[in-house]
Formats: structure tokens, C-alpha cells, sequence
């Protein structure tokens, strides 16, 4: 205890000195630092918010000594970084990031996309086919793009994969099926359709309630009058083993040099294209409308048609319809949009 007590004695007695060694002004600071903490516990009856006072205590920590700074209620660091603030708010003049502009998205996703539907492209030539575009963009950032996007440079990606080569073969393949619709008056009556592989359009829909030979030869006479007169070819068709599919049929297509694959027995995802066309015309119309007769039938799967090929938008094609050719960042213009009210 004497020694404890001794050495605050001492203690003290230094502090004594070095108070009266300072001058007049410095404890004229210290007293008005104490003021204004006085004050600031005043004001507030729980924990002091420091809010103007930060200003008033960083200047005047930069007139008191730094071994005067225990006066303050605040540590010395904390009167630190309220001073580097005050310094960093004086530069107020916008922050550019250094080096060339990003390049923007719509861009970067077509650059992408070139470079995977086309395997033997380089970077300057795909810059020249946006150059072609009117998107102007370097070969270091398309290069840059591409690295980001893990795809390597054209004599390594210039390989056929599975996935390319199931898709080229898709533009000259069609697949057709039946699909049975029930009248009110419960009568049956089968549609018969055509699909392209590539772009999922419909290309021909007839309806019948007797599906016989001679009447499934003539409408695949018709389906290729209908292609010929759009200049469309087609080098395969898929269909299974129903016996409504006659030789007839098949004979028309081979007069035009068409190879018909048919499908495994009881296998229906071998043809995936028709049967999801299928699901989607029951969900999306026939299920919600009662069909009275063919010709009712046949009107309700020309409008559905129309509507499928040209607006509705594919998650197989980017949300485009089948009619729309592959985007090349066009923004549609504004339009105006009009409800008809129900008709009654």
C-alpha cells in the first residue's frame, strides 16, 4: 500500500509540472474541450451523439498537442479518422475507373454467341461481322470476352460437337404426328401436323374425321406444294409406326427424295418436338375452348397457328416466335398496346 500510494504522489507531482510548464493557450484549449463535453452530456441524457462536435474536436486536436489529446472524451484514434474524413470530403470531383470503357452487355452477349454458333470464327472475324452490325469493338475485347466466358480460341473450338451437329441436322428435318380432339357432341376428330425441327414452326395443319390413306397421301401432297411455294426443303421426316401413316404417304416423300425415319415402338420422346406441340396447343387453346364441329376445329387451329409462328416467344429460340429471325440488338420502337373488350 505505501508503495502504491508513493508512487501516485509521484505521479501527480509530474503532471503537476508539466501542467505549469505549459502555456496560457494550450490550457485555455484543454479548458474549452472540457467545456464542450460538459455541454455534449448535457444535451444528451443517454449515450452523446457526436454529430457537429466531430468538426469542433478535429480542429481543435490539431492545436493541442498530442499528448494533451487525453482531455478529449474520444480516443485519439477515433479523432484520427473523423480529421481523414474531413480531408476526404474536400475532394469532390466525380471518380472515372481507369483504363477503356466496359463494353455493354447486349454486345458482350452477341459476341458470345457468335463465337459458339460459330466454331471457326477468330476474334477479327467476328469483329468484322459486327463491324457489319454497326457495333464497333476491338479484337482484345473480344478476346477479353471470351476468356471470361471459358470459350477458346477458334482452332480449338473449330471441333464439331454433339450439340452443333444435332442442330445442323435440325434444319432439314420435319416430324408430323396425330393428335385427336372430342367435339361437344363427342365426336372424334384428328388433326394431322407438320413441325420443323430447327424453329419449331408449324408448317401445315389439316383436320379430319376419317383418316384414311388416301386422305393423309393427299395432304403430304399438299404440305410439299405448300414448301415449295415458300422454297423451304426438307431433307428427313419423323413420324411412328401408326398405320394411318400408309405407304402412300411415305411414297410421296421419297418422289421428292425425303428419307423417312420411323420411330421405336411405344417410344413417343423420340419425337419430343411434336408431342411438346402437342401439350402446349391442349394447355394453351383446346383445353379451354368447347369445339362444336370440324369447321369450328379448323378455324380455332388457324388462328393458334398464326399466333404460335409469329408472337409466341420460345425458351428454345430466346423467347423469340418461330417466323422472327435471330436477334441482332434492334430495339423494338415504342408501340402502343389496345384490349378488346369481350365480345357480348
Amino acid at each position: 500500500m505505501l508503495w502504491s500510494l508513493a508512487y501516485l504522489v509521484v505521479r501527480r507531482l509530474f503532471e503537476l509540472i508539466i501542467v505549469c510548464c505549459r502555456s496560457s493557450g494550450s490550457k485555455e484549449l484543454e479548458i474549452l474541450v472540457l467545456w464542450d463535453e460538459l455541454s455534449i452530456l448535457r444535451r444528451h441524457a443517454q449515450r452523446p451523439q457526436l454529430r457537429a462536435d466531430r468538426l469542433f474536436f478535429a480542429a481543435l486536436s490539431r492545436a493541442l498537442p498530442r499528448r494533451a489529446w487525453s482531455a478529449f472524451s474520444v480516443s485519439p484514434r477515433t479523432l484520427l479518422r473523423w480529421h481523414q474524413r474531413l480531408v476526404a470530403r474536400r475532394w469532390t470531383y466525380a471518380h472515372g475507373r481507369p483504363g477503356r470503357p466496359p463494353v455493354d452487355r447486349e454486345v458482350e452477349a452477341l459476341v458470345v454467341r457468335l463465337a459458339r454458333e460459330n466454331q471457326a470464327w477468330g476474334y477479327r472475324r467476328i469483329v468484322g461481322e459486327l463491324r457489319g452490325l454497326g457495333v464497333s469493338v476491338s479484337a482484345s475485347s473480344v478476346r477479353a470476352i471470351l476468356i471470361r466466358h471459358r470459350l477458346p480460341p477458334a482452332p480449338e473450338r473449330e471441333g464439331l460437337s454433339w450439340r452443333l451437329f444435332l442442330r445442323q441436322q435440325a434444319t432439314t428435318m420435319l416430324a408430323c404426328d396425330f393428335l385427336t380432339v372430342e367435339t361437344v357432341w363427342l365426336t372424334r376428330i384428328y388433326v394431322l401436323f407438320f413441325v420443323s425441327l430447327e424453329r419449331r414452326r408449324i408448317e401445315f395443319v389439316a383436320s379430319t374425321s376419317n383418316p384414311d390413306g388416301r386422305w393423309v397421301a393427299q395432304q403430304a401432297r399438299n404440305l410439299l406444294m405448300h414448301l415449295t411455294d415458300r422454297e423451304q426443303f426438307f431433307r428427313f421426316l419423323l413420324h411412328d409406326r401408326d398405320s394411318k401413316f400408309s405407304g402412300a404417304f411415305d411414297q410421296v416423300f421419297h418422289s421428292e427424295r425425303m428419307r423417312i425415319i420411323r420411330m421405336p415402338i411405344r417410344a413417343p420422346n423420340a419425337n419430343a418436338y411434336a408431342e411438346r406441340w402437342v401439350g402446349t396447343l391442349r394447355r394453351e387453346c383446346l383445353d379451354r375452348i368447347l369445339i362444336v364441329n370440324r369447321r369450328h376445329l379448323e378455324q380455332v387451329l388457324r388462328l393458334y397457328t398464326a399466333h404460335y409462328n409469329r408472337h409466341r416467344p420460345h425458351r428454345s429460340l430466346s423467347l423469340q416466335p418461330p417466323d422472327q429471325p435471330p436477334a441482332v440488338l434492334a430495339r423494338a420502337p415504342a408501340i402502343h398496346i389496345h384490349k378488346n373488350p369481350p365480345a357480348g
